[in-house]
């Protein structure tokens, strides 16, 4: 399902509350940027911190629970995440002191966050990062609106949109954050999430009929380098 076909499909079909409220969300947010050399949770967008910004799109989707994973020893995205989760009690912090071993495990500390709730209706899981700055609730409005057991995003690498690039060179799509993802499924992978093995190469193993994907190449903008930093800011994306 295109993002174009779900804005259609939108005019005549509205999501009911009881759809919109049976999922938890996962913000993967304890990476160590080194590539950036700044942490990527602090840059700005619209006067708010990226991970702020993130969290709170995140609520538009009204969520039971909203899990942000974040790195240890990091004061001031403890004490902003601390803040807004006195504000929104829907939002939880776990610290991942080993982020330096890969995203699974910040991942598999989210799920088992979830598990401790011990809700019955959570059905699906929102997996999110915070580096894809043109997200919006739009394509997290999609993402949850599709049926099948995973319904990720699509979208091209940074090297296919970057304007030196040859378009026409074979580059392949990527298929994956942020995903909605079956519950017990999610649940069932946590013990082969592994190092920086996320959840890509099991969705892949998956039948075909049991994978959506929302095109979006929007989200191909995600920030790891300094030079993508100073493309997003002078597009305009993040604040100088």
């Amino acid at each position: 399902m295109s993002k174009r076909a779900f804005i259609e499909g939108a005019e005549h079909t509205e999501i009911t509350e009881q759809q919109s409220q049976n999922h938890a969300v996962i913000i993967l947010a304890s990476g160590l940027s080194q590539r950036l050399g700044q942490p990527k949770q602090l840059l700005v967008k619209h006067g708010e911190r990226l991970i702020t910004y993130m969290t709170r799109l995140a609520l538009t989707t009204t969520p039971q629970a909203i899990v942000v994973v974040i790195p240890d020893d990091h004061h001031l995205i403890a004490s902003m995440m601390t803040e807004l989760a006195n504000q929104y009690p829907t939002v939880q912090i776990v610290v991942n002191s080993q982020a330096d071993t890969g995203m699974a495990h910040s991942l598999r500390m989210g799920i088992e966050t979830i598990v401790t709730l011990e809700s019955t209706s959570i059905g699906r899981v929102l997996i999110m990062g915070v580096d894809q700055v043109l997200l919006d609730e739009l394509h997290l409005t999609a993402l949850l609106a599709g049926e099948q057991t995973v319904v990720a995003s699509r979208y091209h690498s940074w090297q296919r949109v970057e304007k030196h690039q040859n378009l026409d060179e074979t580059v392949s799509d990527i298929l994956g954050l942020p995903l909605a993802i079956n519950y017990k499924l999610l649940r069932q992978w946590q013990s082969e999430l592994t190092g920086d093995k996320g959840l890509r190469h099991l969705i892949k193993g998956l039948p075909a009929d049991q994978i959506g994907e929302v095109d979006n190449d929007q989200l191909s903008y995600d920030i790891d380098t300094p030079e993508q930093l100073a493309y997003a800011k002078q597009k305009g994306w993040l604040d100088s």
